[in-house]
C-alpha cells in the first residue's frame, strides 16, 4: 500500500489502521482550513494536491461509500459494488494506479410529495469514491469561507442548527430585530440548472478543477441512451451538495449589502429572509432575482411566499408561527398527516408478521421521527401520533384475530409497562433464555429539549475547536441515551468515541454493540464486556480473526 509518504505495505481490508489514516486525512484538511483562513494560496495548492494523491483519502473514502453511505449498494451504469473486502481491495488499487474514467451516471426517478418526480444522478462506484476524495480536498478550503448562516450538508450542522437560527431572528426580544416579515424562497430545479461556469469560476485555482468539469459534463444514462448535462450537477452525486453551496455562497453578503438589517437563514436550495416591512421583503425579492438570474436560476413563483409571521411559515418540516407575541415552533401539519397516513398503510401491508418482527421495524421509525421534532413544541403532537398508531395496531391485531373478543386481543397484544396501560409489547427471551418484554417506542414519553445552535461559523476542520466540537458530539449522546442506562455507561467507559477508528461515536455513522467475549464463548451483556462501535468497524472487529479488542 502507498501512503501519503511513499511507503509500501501489503493491504489487508479487515487489519487497515484507520485510526492513523482518519488521522492522516484530518491533519491535511486542517491545515488546508488554517491556509485559506491566512490567505496562504501557495501553501493551500501545495496541500490539496497533497490529499489528492494520498492513498489514506483514497481508503478513507472507500470506506465511506462503500460501507457507511446508505447507497452503498446502489450500483451505476456499469452494475458494479463494492460490498467485499477483496472487491474494495481491487477498487483501492485501480484508483492509485489511475485504472478508472469518468462515467455518465444512471438516471432514476423517485417520487415527490407532489405527485411529480425527482430526477437523480447515480455516480459509477469509482466515480463515488473519487468524488470523495476530491471532496475532501475542496471542502475545508470552502469550510473556511462560507456564510455563518448556511446550515445544509455542511460538517457539523444540520436543519436544527437553522431552525434555532429562526428562532434568534423572529422570535421577539430586546436582542432581535423584530423581523416579522418572511420570504420563504424556493428555488426553480436547482440542482439540474446551475450554471456550471459560475461553479467552475469559484474553484478556478482548485488542482481537481478538471476532474469536477468531467463529472459535471459526463452526462446521464436513460433507457439505455446517453443525454448529456449542459446545467445543473446530479443529485445522488457525492460531490453535489458541496458544489450546490459553492454554486450558492455569496447570497446572503449580497441580500445584506442590499439591506443590513435583514435576516438570512440558508439549508441548501431552501432559504428564507425576514425584514421589519413589506415594502423591504419585495425590495429585497426583486435583488433576489437578479442575483439568481446571473447563476441560469429564478426563483419558483408556486412555492415562493412572502407571509407575516402572524400567518405563520414552513420551513424544513416546522411551523413557525408567533402565537400572543411569542415564536412558537411546532413540527408542520402536513407533514404529520402524511406520517401517520403512510405508516398506517405500511401496517397494513405487514398484516402476516409477527408481533417481535413488527415491534423491531416499526422502533426506529418511530425513534427517528421523535428525534427530529422533539427540539420543538411537539407534545401535543407526540400524543397525536401515539395515538394514531395505537389505533392502526388495533385493527392491525383485530385482523388476526376476526373471532377472537376485545378483551382477549388486549390482553394478547398489550400490556401494562411502567404504569402506562395499552402499550404494544410481546413477551420473548434473551441469550440467556431469561423471559422479557419487548415493547414498541412511546412516541409520546419522549422529552422535549431545546437544541443548541452551532456557534458562528465554527467547523469540525478548525484544529482549534477540537474540544468544542468533542464536547457537541458527547452532548449529543448524552441526550440520546438515558443517564446510567446501559447504553450511557458503555459510551461512558469508552470516553464517548470509538476504540477502532477513533473518532466521536456520534458522528453520523451508524453505532452496533460488540461483545468482547463472544457470546458462544460464554461472553455475558455485562457493561464490562461491552463496547459500542461505528457499524464499519464492527465489520472489521469480525472480519479479522487475530483482531483483539480489550
Amino acid at each position: 500500500m502507498v501512503n501519503v509518504i511513499g511507503q509500501t505495505e501489503q493491504l489487508d481490508w479487515y487489519s487497515i489502521n484507520w485510526k492513523r489514516h482518519k488521522r492522516i486525512v484530518r491533519n491535511l484538511r486542517g491545515r488546508i482550513f488554517r491556509a485559506q483562513r491566512k490567505g496562504n494560496h501557495n501553501q493551500i495548492r501545495s496541500l490539496t494536491k497533497l490529499l489528492l494523491k494520498s492513498y489514506s483519502n483514497i481508503l478513507i473514502s472507500i470506506r465511506q461509500i462503500t460501507q457507511v453511505n446508505p447507497g452503498k449498494q446502489t450500483a451505476g451504469i456499469d452494475g458494479k459494488t463494492a460490498l467485499t473486502a477483496d472487491s474494495r481491495i481491487t477498487l483501492a488499487s485501480n484508483i492509485r494506479d489511475n485504472k478508472w474514467q469518468t462515467k455518465p451516471t444512471k438516471r432514476v426517478y423517485i417520487p415527490k410529495k407532489n405527485g411529480k418526480q425527482r430526477p437523480l444522478g447515480i455516480p459509477t462506484i469509482t466515480d463515488r469514491v473519487m468524488q470523495n476524495v476530491v471532496k475532501n480536498a475542496l471542502e475545508p478550503c470552502w469550510e473556511a469561507q462560507f456564510e455563518e448562516h448556511s446550515y445544509g450538508f455542511r460538517p457539523g450542522r444540520g436543519c436544527h442548527d437553522a431552525i434555532e437560527q429562526c428562532f434568534c431572528l423572529l422570535n421577539p426580544s430586546p436582542r432581535s430585530s423584530n423581523n416579522t416579515w418572511v420570504l420563504d424562497a424556493d428555488i426553480s430545479g436547482f440542482f439540474d440548472n446551475i450554471n456550471h461556469e459560475v461553479i467552475l469560476e469559484s474553484i478556478k485555482h482548485f488542482p481537481g478543477r478538471k476532474l469536477i468539469l468531467n463529472w459535471l459534463k459526463a452526462g446521464y444514462m436513460y433507457k439505455s441512451v446517453i443525454n448529456p448535462t449542459n446545467t445543473g450537477t446530479p443529485q445522488g452525486g457525492v460531490i453535489s451538495p458541496l458544489l450546490a453551496n459553492i454554486g450558492l455562497h455569496g447570497l446572503q453578503h449580497y441580500l445584506q449589502q442590499v439591506n443590513p438589517k435583514i435576516g438570512f437563514i440558508r439549508y441548501a436550495d431552501d432559504f428564507i429572509v425576514t425584514a421589519r416591512t413589506l415594502e423591504e421583503i419585495n425590495a429585497i425579492r426583486e435583488h433576489l432575482e437578479i442575483w439568481l438570474k446571473s447563476r441560469g436560476l429564478k426563483l419558483n413563483p408556486a412555492k415562493t411566499f412572502i407571509v407575516n409571521i402572524q400567518s405563520g411559515v414552513n420551513f424544513l418540516g416546522f411551523n413557525l408561527r408567533r402565537y400572543h407575541g411569542k415564536l412558537l415552533i411546532k413540527p408542520q401539519k402536513q407533514d404529520v398527516l402524511e406520517f401517520c397516513k403512510n405508516l398506517g398503510q405500511e401496517i397494513k401491508k405487514r398484516a402476516t408478521w409477527n408481533q417481535i418482527h413488527l415491534i423491531n421495524w416499526l422502533n426506529p421509525i418511530l425513534r427517528g421521527k421523535a428525534e427530529y421534532y422533539k427540539h420543538a413544541v411537539s407534545k401535543e403532537t407526540f400524543s397525536y401520533i401515539s395515538h394514531r398508531i395505537w389505533e392502526y395496531l388495533w385493527r392491525w391485531a383485530k385482523r388476526r384475530h376476526p373471532k377472537k373478543g376485545k378483551r382477549w386481543i388486549k390482553n394478547r397484544y398489550f400490556h401494562r409497562i411502567k404504569g402506562v396501560d395499552w402499550t404494544f409489547a410481546v413477551k420473548t427471551s434473551d441469550r440467556k433464555g431469561k423471559e422479557k418484554l419487548l415493547s414498541l417506542y412511546n412516541v409520546a414519553s419522549t422529552k422535549i429539549v431545546r437544541h443548541v445552535k452551532v456557534k458562528g461559523n465554527a467547523s469540525p476542520d478548525d484544529p482549534s475547536l477540537k474540544e468544542y466540537w468533542t464536547s457537541r458530539a458527547k452532548k449529543h449522546g448524552k441526550l440520546l441515551w438515558e443517564k446510567n442506562s446501559r447504553n450511557y455507561r458503555i459510551a461512558v467507559n469508552q470516553s464517548w468515541k470509538c476504540p477502532v477508528c477513533g473518532e466521536p461515536l456520534f458522528n453520523g455513522e451508524a453505532i452496533e454493540t460488540h461483545h468482547i467475549v463472544s457470546v458462544k464463548d460464554g461472553g455475558t451483556d455485562e457493561v464490562c464486556n461491552l463496547k459500542h462501535l461505528h457499524k464499519s468497524c464492527h465489520q472489521q472487529v469480525h472480519g479479522h480473526k487475530s483482531f483483539r479488542l480489550g
